[in-house]
């Protein structure tokens, strides 16, 4: 069950900017860091009320972590990557996903300690599935 939306995740070329705009003029609070492998910071979590979160990667570093291929941030798809919905009982609605034929991903544990699975709606927009526990930073921070 679909709790709330969790976070939208835009990529940057301009992390510093990003993290000026969002903090000193929008007045939105770091509410953690994630870092990569070499201990780079390279996603912020920005606390857009109770467990609602706008996600910023340097995008270079993301496709580092992850893979993926670095894009052009501009033009119809611009910076967004995915949106983000909290759900509560994630193996339970991942089962009742595949019963109506949706292609779930297996779940796995983010870099945030947060469950997590993926799915694409009808436009293949990417859709991430998360149900916190009690280590995930959205909740308690780092």
């Amino acid at each position: 069950m679909i709790r709330q939306l969790a976070h939208i995740c835009f990529f940057t070329d301009q992390l510093d900017q990003m993290i000026d705009f969002y903090t000193k003029q929008l007045g939105l609070e770091v509410k953690f860091i994630l870092y990569n492998k070499e201990e780079k910071p390279f996603g912020y979590y920005f606390a857009c009320g109770q467990s609602t979160f706008l996600e910023v990667f340097d995008q270079t570093l993301a496709v580092q972590e992850w893979g993926g291929t670095i894009e052009n941030l501009t033009g119809k798809r611009g910076h967004y990557q995915h949106l983000c919905f909290e759900v509560v009982d994630l193996e339970n609605f991942r089962a009742e996903l595949l019963a109506k034929g949706i292609q779930v991903t297996e779940i796995t544990i983010g870099l945030e300690h947060s469950k997590q699975a993926w799915i694409k709606d009808p436009d293949g927009n990417a859709i991430e599935l998360m149900e916190y526990t009690t280590n995930s930073l959205q909740l308690r921070g780092r």
